[in-house]
């Protein structure tokens, strides 16, 4: 047999053990989604022992994206500041965030962190591929600049 030819098996005789594992490159995936987002190259990153924080301008919105370690147990978190609080009618407020929670903000949701509203999303690193990670950006991004101006309008502060 030359070097170019392959002994190849039937693939019902291959098992499970034969599998091979791709591993993803997660901070490599997530500086280039954020290079095809950022406006401006305003893109910065803070590279630490408790892992990696990137900030990223995207519209009228900053965006943030920490990823504290790369095993299957850490987790990916996204999101990006809306509104501060204490706003006008907050009941209706957040009644008005559950509804488009509902409707609205597919794999992101709209939460309370402090006293800010923010759109986020958070995917432990099982099984998550890069269009996955991409997709958790860019939902966060656009979801968050497409509402927070209309948010700070009806509700923002007097």
């Amino acid at each position: 047999m030359s070097a170019y030819e392959l002994e190849l098996e039937p693939a019902s005789d291959l098992s499970t053990s034969g599998e091979t594992t791709v591993t993803i490159n997660y901070i490599e995936v997530i500086e280039t989604v954020i290079s095809s987002l950022q406006e401006d190259q305003s893109a910065m990153v803070s590279h630490t022992d408790e892992g990696h924080l990137w900030k990223f301008k995207y519209g009228t919105v900053e965006v943030f994206v920490q990823l504290p370690g790369t095993t299957d147990e850490d987790t990916l978190t996204v999101w990006a500041s809306v509104l501060k609080l204490p706003a006008q009618r907050e009941a209706e407020l957040l009644r008005k965030l559950m509804e488009m929670n509902w409707s609205s903000t597919f794999e992101a949701r709209f939460a309370l962190v402090g006293n800010e509203v923010v759109v986020c999303a958070q995917r432990t690193l099982a099984e998550l591929s890069p269009a996955e990670v991409s997709r958790n950006i860019t939902i966060v991004a656009t979801i968050a600049d497409d509402n927070d101006e209309g948010l700070k309008a009806e509700f923002g502060a007097s």
